[in-house]
């Protein structure tokens, strides 16, 4: 008798551990299990009503699909593009690295990483190589880019054709949800707030270096900015953002005249995530070496600079995160699934000589 009741509650269990699957969909939503598929797959030729009911079968079961199990039965495969600026230093070397990384990470879901390298400052060759991207050879594509008309429209016609897109880094409008980076925003207000607090001057100006102010990040970094200072720092002044467009001879220029025009100078902002240019246009200064220096993402220059004291403060976003953040927003978009909001967080960092 004990035994036949432990065999009874054992069986219970084991029914209870195993996972609700197609066959019980179809019984509990009363269609067939090819119809099933078809739901669970996006397929047409379904009547709303019978896609409703095995939504609700789906959520009173608590079926979970195995999005890997599917994908082998049927050999999907997956092939992801970044499509990343032409000119960059040593963070877009650390990003490269990054993504050659996630092919051995993400070899087992069937996943081929590549880079292609844009002009960003030439909207119409990015949406040129933007349409040369198919569904039939490329599962997704992650753009680094500023926005533009020309950007936006090919990012439209890619989703039509059936490629999923994401910004990477650099924000786009048009997919402001699935977005991969930091809160650019906070990011900026980060920068005032630690400038403010450092700066022992009761009155100055703060020098602000962008690549280019046409990059949504640089915007939102900007802005929030300019809101921190402005709301608790009143005595401080933020200069109108310089433009390098990664262009070493020009950031030279600006960056030299506006030091030099702007004698109560206290501290310096760089948006851009290369800063290795402008932060050793400044060293070669006079004047510029109690300035109150600011940079974002940590890369070998900035901690030497952090290290040798000639840098205050990294704000900075953890590069690996970035890119398998990217790789599994791309691939949930392919599966039809939502990605989880809370792994794929970027935090902004803030780092000083002593947590280095």
């Amino acid at each position: 008798m004990f035994d036949k009741m432990r065999k009874t509650e054992n069986s219970t269990l084991e029914s209870s551990m195993l996972r609700p699957t197609t066959k019980d969909l179809a019984k509990e939503a009363g269609v067939s299990r090819a119809t099933v598929d078809r739901v669970l797959n996006g397929r047409e030729g379904v009547k709303q009503k019978t896609v409703d009911r095995v939504n609700e079968a789906i959520k009173k079961l608590g079926f979970v699909r195995n999005i890997q199990a599917a994908n082998l039965a049927k050999s999907q495969k997956y092939r992801f593009v970044f499509a990343l600026p032409k000119s960059g230093d040593q963070f877009l070397a650390e990003i490269i690295h990054h993504i050659d990384e996630a092919g051995s990470i993400f070899a087992e879901d069937l996943v081929w990483c590549e880079v292609h390298h844009i002009d960003e400052n030439d909207p119409h060759s990015v949406s040129a190589f933007l349409g040369t991207l198919d569904a039939s050879t490329t599962s997704g594509v992650a753009i680094m880019a500023p926005e533009s008309p020309q950007v936006r429209d090919a990012i439209y016609r890619l989703k039509e054709r059936g490629v999923a897109a994401l910004p990477f880094i650099s924000d786009q409008t048009t997919m402001e949800d699935h977005g991969v980076g930091m809160n650019n925003n906070a990011a900026g207000a980060t920068a005032a707030n630690l400038i403010g607090r450092f700066s022992r001057s009761e009155t100055g100006s703060v020098m602000v270096i962008a690549e280019s102010m046409q990059s949504r990040d640089s915007l939102e970094r900007r802005l929030g900015f300019d809101s921190e200072l402005g709301q608790h720092f009143p005595s401080l002044r933020a200069l109108p953002s310089l433009e390098t467009y990664g262009n070493f001879e020009r950031a030279h220029d600006i960056i030299a005249n506006t030091a030099q025009n702007n004698p109560d100078l206290v501290g310096l902002y760089v948006m851009s995530s290369e800063a290795r240019a402008p932060l050793s246009i400044v060293k070669g200064l006079r004047g510029t070496d109690n300035l109150i220096k600011i940079a974002h993402e940590r890369t070998p220059f900035t901690e030497a600079e952090l290290r040798a004291g000639r840098l205050d403060s990294i704000i900075a976003q953890d590069p690996g995160h970035l890119v398998r953040s990217a790789v599994r927003k791309l691939k949930a978009t392919v599966d039809r699934r939502q990605p989880k909001s809370s792994q794929e967080r970027i935090r902004v960092d803030v780092i000083l000589r002593t947590n280095l």
